[in-house]
């Protein structure tokens, strides 16, 4: 049998897996029939295993070199090395929907076989909804976004993946986490209306809601800290982030997620915030579609996106019941939903939390206006209008920069109201901030932005590191521990909040690395010829000659540049273009040479053999590899805050003393 047939079977074979399990865990649970949770688990299973085995064909053929599947044609060429022959799986439309197919098969699976044995009457919804998300996606594959249609006659060869796409190793690694965010954020959703539909809230529905919230959250995070690094390394434009739609698309339901995760600390507190709280859960699996119908439908150019597609209207559909379907169970629950708690007053960790995630929906909804304006003009009004990054900074940078200060001063402040010893407690994390600002000064750094930024990045810090080693400070003097020790019942006893503040040491890390980067870079570009130098910032670039090579699947011509730096080392970069076989465009290859204080950034614009001259761009980005070595710290935090945590069983009571007759005293 063909790759062909035997892919469409298996896609087949999950739309009907995932319909089955989707009625039935809604038609026989709303019956009080407990097979509806047994049956939706075992279909969630098959839906899972049909879908791995519709993946591994496509590999199977990719790597085979089977251009009778039209996927493989597309993209497959036998001039490709290995490993990105097997990331041509997520290199194009078909494929990618496909790869997004197997991972929400996977995390359905996870969740059911999870709480298999759960009896709270929320969880067979939960999988019945995750199920139907599953229809949907297993009705692409098996119609409109197809990978396994038959191409006849055969071609001997095809064009290869995206040469962007094979030119560096991190997009091996940048789209898988990246699609573990986005369809992680499918379970959350599911949790959600499980719990609305059932009516069931309580801390039964919040600790899942949250903690897969958490999942899809820490991989959507380090997703787009990888992606901003890819764009930086591989585009050659001396950038990491330029607010592009896709870009945007990724940062949307990460805004909203990081929202949800401070308003179920307030919910689990003071309980307040609920129906909130699963608005935002519900907002941002729709903001994950609207950002795959951006990234697949081809109405944005970028060259993040796929190419023109039928999907589209599908996926416009899909988004509109989304939104229909939760807007009327929130309606029709908002009588379940109300607070119990409430603000006491401005001066507190409740308002700050709150006014966090009034921050954090008011920059999500800026982003949105200012991705999708263009679109909704030229329907509208039949003009072409572009919005740009001075429209981004302008909105998002205040927005910020009071984010990063509520991020200092939540956690100094109590529940309920502040008080004046609590105020008094600030003051050394005030005058962090002021010994930051007297040093950035000192050594000449006065723009006022990244001042600012600086100050309120040392004064959060101070706030976080304290809040993080005081419980382990108090440990090791009343209960004379030694450090180990108390630092891990430190954590253990508040996994979450050490979880967290190991993260918002990660944001603190990426602000001040994008104030120095922005606010202090230096540019300068020039045509040397062989034996030419230049300067930049405290660097000698000598250009010495042109190299040309050919490397496996692309030939390449570099740049050799000997690099000097101040203190008399040295060092060559080798900036250069790939050209690849069946492109018609090069591809460039930036080089960087990063250290602790920033990048030094080469790229090659032109060239010319024969006169061997060069024209290089050259940047000097200050702490700008502090944004990736911010990976750590989301990567460790999220860990510490799901790490599972066994609960100490404690000894019995001894018996009741008795008296001489025998009798309980």
């Amino acid at each position: 049998m063909s790759a062909s047939l035997v892919g469409q079977a298996c896609i087949l074979v999950a739309l009907v897996a995932a319909a089955f399990g989707s009625v039935t865990a809604f038609v026989l649970t709303r019956r009080g029939d407990p097979r509806g949770h047994a049956f939706a688990v075992r279909a969630a299973v098959v839906f899972f295993c049909a879908m791995l085995a519709a993946n591994l064909t496509m590999v199977s053929a990719l790597v085979g070199f089977d251009f009778s599947v039209q996927y493989v044609a597309q993209v497959g060429s036998r001039a490709t090395p290995l490993v990105f022959r097997i990331v041509s799986l997520w290199s194009a439309l078909e494929g990618s929907i496909l790869f997004w197919g197997l991972i929400l098969s996977g995390y359905v699976a996870a969740f059911a076989w999870r709480y298999r044995k759960e009896e709270a009457r929320f969880i067979p919804y939960a999988v019945g909804s995750m199920l139907a998300v599953g229809v949907f996606f297993a009705f692409l594959i098996a119609g409109p976004a197809t990978p396994f249609t038959e191409v006849s006659p055969v071609p001997p060869d095809g064009p290869g993946p995206n040469p962007l796409l094979q030119n560096h190793i991190l997009m091996v690694v940048h789209p898988p986490i990246l699609y573990l965010g986005y369809v992680g954020m499918t379970v959350p959703f599911g949790v959600a209306l499980g719990a609305l539909v059932s009516g069931e809230f309580s801390e039964r529905w919040m600790a899942p809601l949250r903690r897969w919230t958490m999942i899809g959250w820490g991989f959507l995070s380090c997703g787009i800290i990888i992606g901003a690094w890819w764009a930086y390394a591989v585009l050659g434009w001396g950038g990491y982030w330029a607010w592009d739609p896709v870009e945007n698309a990724s940062f949307l339901p990460w805004l909203t997620a990081t929202a949800f995760i401070h308003a179920t600390i307030v919910e689990e507190r003071r309980h307040m915030l609920k129906a909130w709280t699963l608005s935002l859960a519900l907002a941002t699996f729709a903001l994950t579609i609207l950002g795959t119908f951006m990234t697949r439908s081809g109405v944005f150019n970028s060259v993040h996106s796929f190419t023109q597609s039928d999907i589209g209207p599908t996926f416009l559909v899909f988004i509109v019941l989304i939104v229909v379907v939760s807007a009327v169970l929130l309606a029709l629950r908002s009588h379940l939903l109300v607070s119990t708690g409430r603000i006491q007053s401005a001066v507190s960790r409740d308002a700050a939390f709150f006014l966090n995630n009034l921050l954090f929906v008011a920059l999500t909804f800026t982003v949105l206006l200012g991705t999708v304006y263009p679109l909704i003009a030229e329907a509208v009004r039949g003009v072409k209008v572009s919005v740009g990054e001075p429209y981004f900074n302008k909105m998002a940078v205040p927005m910020g920069i009071t984010i990063l200060f509520l991020m200092g001063v939540g956690p100094a402040l109590p529940w309920g109201q502040a008080t004046k010893q609590s105020l008094r407690q600030m003051w050394p994390s005030v005058s962090t901030a002021i010994v930051v600002v007297i040093f950035c000064v000192a050594y000449g750094y006065r723009e006022p932005g990244a001042l600012v930024t600086f100050a309120l990045a040392g004064f959060a810090a101070n706030i976080t590191l304290r809040e993080m080693f005081l419980p382990i400070r108090v440990r090791m003097r009343e209960k004379k521990e030694p450090l180990l020790t108390a630092l891990g019942e430190s954590v253990r006893r508040a996994q979450r909040r050490m979880g967290g503040y190991v993260v918002h040491l990660g944001v603190i890390t990426i602000f001040v690395a994008i104030a120095a980067s922005q606010s202090y870079v230096t540019h300068a570009q020039a045509t040397l010829k062989a034996g030419d130098t230049m300067q930049t910032q405290q660097y000698t670039l000598a250009f010495k000659e042109i190299v040309q090579g050919q490397e496996g699947n692309r030939r390449f011509v570099a740049a050799k540049v000997q690099v000097t730096s101040a203190s008399g080392s040295t060092f060559e970069l080798l900036p250069r273009v790939n050209y690849y076989p069946r492109s018609t465009d090069p591809i460039g290859s930036p080089a960087v040479h990063d250290t602790a204080l920033g990048d030094l950034y080469l790229s090659l614009l032109a060239h010319d053999p024969a006169a061997q001259t060069v024209t290089l761009n050259t940047w000097f980005f200050p702490l700008v590899s502090w944004i990736w070595w911010s990976i750590p710290f989301f990567v460790i935090g999220t860990l510490i805050s799901l790490w599972p945590v066994r609960a100490r069983v404690q000894a019995p009571a001894p018996p009741p003393p008795r008296d001489a007759e025998g009798a309980s005293a």
